[in-house]
């Protein structure tokens, strides 16, 4: 038999007998008559350890037997499942099989060893998915396994956890015993397992020509599609299998049969560069021109993809060559964004047009000099192609070899009769395309070449402008050393030093300065770059200005110096860089506003400390006769009105309408300023021009939260203003009744109330509406009774700053005063919806004071929003003077100030490519087969960046006015 001392040792697990035989070198691999080894007897015998000594001692573990018996099928036959794990980690083959067939997973099946089973599976899917058994007999091939398998009631089309069945699994691998079997133990052939994919699909994509025959004969569908359209017709062509392309065909396979995107298998065949499938499908009599959903046809594919033979099989058959895709772009186009140079030189072969133009003014030179392909450009300029020819937006080849950063591209147009000062829409030229981009070796070429360094565009930006806005030191430094003036002006008035402050490029602004640029040069309405630089906060640029001599006094055309543009931005870094360069904190504007007002109106206590410890005065006045307490009242901004009393500010100054503070605060319904006010010691019953109370325009704003903390302070509720009106008979005109009902309580003066609605009664019915406007029937009496006079605050009489350029957006400095609170909330919503509307509510950034007005009015007015006796009595209405009122806010759009952060910008050439897209097909560059995105194949315009673009000017608003209070008494 062959058994020697270690078979046997072997066979009855002496471990110690094994050892020993092992170190006296004893064979391991000495086979018995039968071809077995001392492991496949310990394997059999289930001796673990013993195994272990052997393996570990070069005990070959895929040793056979003479009848194909390897260790690992013994130990499965057995169910010895350590020695099964064992066999398996030191490399045992589980896909070697006996004489007969069988693999240790077949007989492990027949004896019933599931848990072995289980191991044999999981080390056969190789840290992969584990397949069904089935599954895996079937990508083995293991015929008698699946047999084994299929006994009994097993469900043959069970799916794996990616959908497919066995079918199609044994379909992939081209195993034809296995699909025989599975078929005829009930197989569903044309099973659509994930995306609809039948076994038909899978075979003819991997070209199993047995397989496809035999599903064929069998019944599958031709014309099964997978979720996005793909016929097995689709796949042979993709991938190139002649054989299997012929087969469906032969079988009725439609050659015109189209995916979801449209694409034909003679698209697929063109993909792949398939010339043996293309010629059978053109044979069959498939349409050479036939296109996609995108007008794409065979030969657009064969650009795009580089396909040389399909091409030229394509054109041999009469292909057009000239066929315009969607956008029209042909496969020229195409050829050249994807750099194929043999299918150029074919195309150019045969005749296509080299200057053809897709629907943008595109040609094919536009393409390749965007994509900087020397030899492509050569090859078209050799053919006549235009260098000079431009697209809808007026752009040159060059300008688009520019924009990508082409050097070598842009040489080669240069030396081939490309216009250098060429203009593009808003006259941009190639040189302003170098600038935004920095690029300064393009610079170079262009300007070696004789580009106008002087060029301005549509709106007046040289090359300088656009490179210094765009923060590019070299490219500054470059067109400066070739001429570039420095104090060209834009047509808003503003020179690349300007724009240098404003976008704070302490660079080129440096290059700017040293190069001669004038420091003080104003824009068209006096703003200089310390100005914009103060305005942005551009701490280095203006400490950069200041050092250069720039004069820190200068104004705008409303007066503005650059303090006052800082301090009403709260650019505190900058006010002290400016004042310690002696600034004047008291400079006034045109209408006398100082530093100190604008601070203080926006609430800034760092600024307002700052000012003051430069000798600020607290009390300056404007021309009006505001004061900074004034516009503190107006903001609420109490912590800024400390500062400006403990600094001695008047708490009772007058405006020459007789306005207080107090009587700025209790018009706007500033409580927090009219308590820390009263808390100090102003008088209460101060009195207007017109004789009006503080009481008197708590009624007529309908604050009643103003007029219980005025009561409560002494105010006295029997004042009348010159017309006789106390505050009760406002509030009582006014309708705001909870108001009234007060007043009427504490007035000890007015015996009766029932004049004012006679009094309203008697004008409608003898004054006549068109007479009805302000200040015309005042003191006029109506049955005895005096006409009632409402004030408003003053409208200031300094006009705006802005730079007024046609397509600017500009925003002024000017802040507006806010509304008189004369209709009801939901009026006062309906006005403060209209006014961010008009401001552009995601740009405008409002201070804390008035951020949140709205709703500290509407909390302290709870009347307003229902109380009012009726909508006939509404001011709304057109009721009396009221009307006159309305009409006024209509007219005059008063709100309240706001900032604007994003919008306050200067006039420099904001140079944005926002493209024409080069959208030379479609998506996004996948592939066809598989993929709802088939069409994308040709990239699409993202890889181009932009190709139409052009100069979007900045806004400079220069002006900021201090809101004001008061009566309309003085004229604009």
């Amino acid at each position: 038999s062959g058994l020697n001392a270690l078979h046997l040792a072997s066979k009855e697990g002496h471990v110690d007998i094994v050892r020993e035989l092992v170190r006296r070198h004893v064979d391991v691999n000495q086979p018995t008559n039968k071809g077995n080894t001392a492991l496949h007897i310990a394997s059999l015998a289930g001796q673990f350890e013993v195994a272990k000594i052997l393996i570990e001692n070069g005990a070959n573990v895929n040793a056979q037997s003479q009848n194909g018996f390897t260790p690992l099928y013994m130990a499965a036959q057995e169910n010895h499942l350590e020695v099964v794990t064992l066999l398996l980690a030191n490399g045992a083959n589980p896909s070697l099989t006996t004489v007969d067939g069988f693999t240790p997973l077949a007989v492990a099946l027949q004896q019933g060893h599931e848990r072995t089973v289980a191991v044999l599976l999981e080390s056969d899917a190789r840290g992969k998915v584990c397949l069904p058994a089935l599954h895996i007999a079937a990508k083995k091939d293991d015929v008698k396994a699946a047999s084994l398998l299929l006994n009994g009631d097993v469900n043959v089309d069970h799916q794996s956890t990616s959908g497919f069945t066995a079918l199609h699994i044994a379909s992939h691998y081209g195993n034809v015993n296995m699909v025989e079997l599975l078929i005829s133990r009930g197989a569903d052939i044309n099973f659509q397992a994930k995306n609809n994919v039948t076994p038909l699909h899978v075979a003819s994509k991997w070209g199993n020509v047995g397989v496809v025959e035999r599903l064929l004969r069998a019944g599958a569908q031709l014309e099964c599609t997978t979720r996005d359209g793909l016929t097995p017709l689709h796949c042979a062509a993709r991938s190139g299998h002649a054989h299997v392309l012929q087969l469906l065909l032969a079988a009725g396979a439609n050659y015109s049969a189209k995916t979801r995107s449209g694409l034909t298998a003679l698209h697929m065949a063109s993909q792949g560069d398939h010339p043996e499938c293309a010629k059978l499908l053109i044979v069959q009599g498939a349409d050479v021109d036939d296109v996609t959903i995108d007008n794409l046809t065979a030969l657009h594919v064969a650009a795009h993809c580089g396909s040389v033979r399909v091409a030229k099989i394509l054109l041999d058959a009469h292909s057009h060559l000239d066929a315009r895709a969607r956008n029209g772009f042909t496969p020229l186009h195409i050829a050249c964004k994807k750099n194929r140079v043999k299918i150029l030189e074919l195309f150019l072969k045969h005749g296509c047009t080299v200057d053809i133009t897709t629907e943008s003014g595109l040609t094919p030179l536009h393409v390749a000099a965007f994509m900087g392909n020397t030899s492509i450009l050569v090859l078209l300029l050799q053919h006549s192609a235009d260098p000079n020819a431009q697209t809808m937006h007026n752009e040159t080849s060059l300008h688009l070899a520019s924009r990508a950063g082409r050097t070598e591209a842009v040489r080669l147009l240069l030396r081939n009769g490309a216009m250098v000062d060429a203009k593009a829409r808003g006259n941009q030229t190639c040189l302003h395309v170098a600038a935004l981009l920095g690029n300064c070796e393009i610079i170079k070429v262009l300007l070696q070449h004789g580009a106008n360094v002087q060029a301005v565009t549509r709106d007046g930006h040289s090359a300088l402008h656009v490179a210094t806005k765009a923060g590019h030191e070299g490219a500054v430094s470059l067109l400066l050393d070739s001429g570039a003036q420095t104090d060209v002006l834009t047509k808003s008035g503003f020179t690349p030093l300007h724009l240098a402050a404003k976008y704070s490029r302490l660079g080129p602004a440096q290059l700017l300065m040293e190069s001669g640029a004038a420091l003080d040069v104003p824009g068209r309405n006096g703003l200089t770059p310390l100005h914009l630089a103060s305005h942005y906060g551009s701490v280095t640029v203006v400490r950069a200005l200041i050092q250069k001599g720039a004069s820190t006094r200068l104004q705008t055309k409303n007066g503005y110096t650059p303090l006052h543009v800082a301090a009403q931005r709260c650019q505190c870094d900058v006010a002290r860089i400016l004042l310690k360069a002696k600034a004047d904190p008291n400079a006034e504007s045109r209408n006398g506003f100082t530093p100190l007002h604008l601070a203080a109106q926006d609430g800034s206590v760092e600024m307002v400390r700052l000012l003051l410890d430069h000798k600020a005065k607290v009390n300056a006045r404007a021309k009006n006769g505001l004061t900074p307490m004034h516009l503190a009242a107006q903001e609420d901004s109490v912590k800024a009105a400390e500062v400006l009393y403990a600094a001695g500010a008047e708490l009772d100054p007058t405006t020459k309408a007789g306005y207080t503070p107090l009587h700025t605060a209790c018009h706007f319904g500033q409580l927090n300023m009219i308590k820390f006010l009263i808390s100090k010691g102003c008088n209460v019953n101060a009195r207007t021009e017109l004789g009006s109370s503080t009481l008197h325009l708590a009624a007529q704003q309908g604050h009643p939260q103003v007029i219980y903390t005025l009561l409560e302070s002494g105010a006295d509720p029997n004042l009348r203003n010159k017309s006789g009106w106390t505050a009760g008979h406002v509030a009582q005109h006014q309708h705001y009744l909870n108001i009234f009902d007060v007043l009427r309580r504490v007035t000890t003066s007015i015996e009766s109330w029932e004049e004012v609605e006679s009094y309203d009664e008697q004008v409608r019915q003898k004054v006549p509406q068109e007479e009805n406007v302000v200040g015309e029937h005042d003191g006029r009496l109506v049955s005895g009774i005096p006409r009632l006079q409402l004030e408003k605050p003053d409208v200031m009489g300094e006009h705006p700053v802005t730079d007024t350029e046609e397509e600017l957006g500009e925003v002024e400095y000017t802040a507006i005063p806010p509304s008189p609170v004369f209709s009801r909330a939901a009026s006062q919503q309906a006005l403060a919806e209209e006014r961010v509307d008009r401001t552009d509510a995601e740009r405008v950034k409002m201070r804390p004071g008035l951020r949140n007005r709205a709703s500290a009015e509407n909390a302290a007015c709870p009347q307003s929003g229902g109380t009012r006796a009726s909508d006939k009595y509404s001011a709304i209405s057109g009721e009396d003077s009221i009307d006159e009122d309305v009409a006024y806010i209509t007219k005059h759009s008063m709100h309240p100030r706001t900032k604007h952060d994003a919008d306050v910008i200067v006039n420099g050439d904001n140079i944005q490519a926002s493209a024409q897209r080069l959208l030379l097909a479609g998506r996004d560059g996948s592939g066809f087969v598989g993929g709802s995105g088939a069409t994308g194949f040709l990239g699409g315009g993202a890889e181009y960046g932009g190709l139409e673009w052009d100069f979007v000017p900045d806004n400079v608003p220069i002006c900021r006015k201090p809101v004001t209070s008061g009566y309309v008494s003085e004229s604009v």
